[in-house]
């Protein structure tokens, strides 16, 4: 059967997170199933590269499936969005690939982007696509906390008591942090980049951050966090609505 590669775009808002739920909860990997069999008689079944949680967003999310039909890329990429509507999800990209070629185990790193926005007024367009703090935060303390948490190390602190990943052992390889115009305040945006992510990682991370940003810890305070192995010693987890998968990569990236 031939394996294709799709590059999916969507807004975590109306969905209960990426993967299939039980009792009819909407979620994208039924949107993209559902609309999989009504190209073809399913049921499909597609693996994903990551497995975004409730209100987390998609910008470059690839999940790989097997079709009966060997279909041109272009033209399964157009049915599916034909099908996918209404539903807040495109794919924006299409193309056949090895039959080794698996989205989450072939990847070689995961990159998250995490939108903050500060001011006092409440956001309108961006409304479930930021998180909102009141006050300005300093960057530059962020970044310099963020440095502690860079290469191999246990983020125990920083996952959720309900990660089933068999290590907290993770090596992130990339923080950035910048500033960005916004009517009424400022926006920073969090870059991150891994092979892998626990659960709650990146959230745990930006949350603890915002408190260096804030002045409520000092940057050298996410050592000892980190240091202490223990989830209580983290700071809060935001919330969702800010956070994008923005990309995958591969050895070879199939959509080039």
């Amino acid at each position: 059967m031939p394996r294709y590669a799709l590059k999916i775009d969507y807004d975590g808002g109306p969905f209960q997170g990426w993967q299939r739920q039980a009792a009819g909860q909407p979620s994208v990997q039924a949107a993209v199933e559902d609309a999989l069999a009504r190209l073809e008689p399913g049921p499909h079944t597609i693996a994903a590269a990551g497995r975004t949680d409730a209100g987390v967003h998609g910008t470059g999310q690839v999940a790989t499936v097997d079709l009966a039909r060997d279909w041109d890329p272009f033209r399964l990429s157009e049915a599916l969005n034909w099908h996918l509507k209404p539903a807040p999800v495109a794919v924006l990209a299409a193309a056949r690939v090895a039959d080794d070629f698996h989205a989450r185990f072939s990847a070689l790193e995961r990159r998250y982007l995490f939108r903050l926005v500060t001011r006092r007024a409440p956001v309108t367009h961006d409304r479930g696509r930021v998180w909102q703090v009141l006050n300005p935060l300093d960057a530059g303390a962020m970044q310099a906390g963020s440095v502690h948490l860079l290469g191999l190390q246990d983020f125990t602190t920083f996952r959720s008591t309900t990660c089933q990943a068999k290590s907290p052992v993770k090596t992130l390889d990339e923080i950035l942090i910048s500033e960005h115009p916004y009517a009424g305040g400022v926006e920073y945006r969090f870059t991150l980049r891994a092979r892998s992510f626990l659960h709650n990682q990146v959230r745990s991370i930006v949350g603890t951050l915002e408190r260096v940003g804030a002045g409520a810890w000092m940057p050298e305070d996410v050592r000892a966090a980190l240091e202490a192995r223990d989830r209580a010693a983290c700071g809060p987890v935001c919330p969702p609505q800010g956070l994008y998968l923005t990309g995958v990569g591969y050895p070879v990236d199939p959509f080039a």
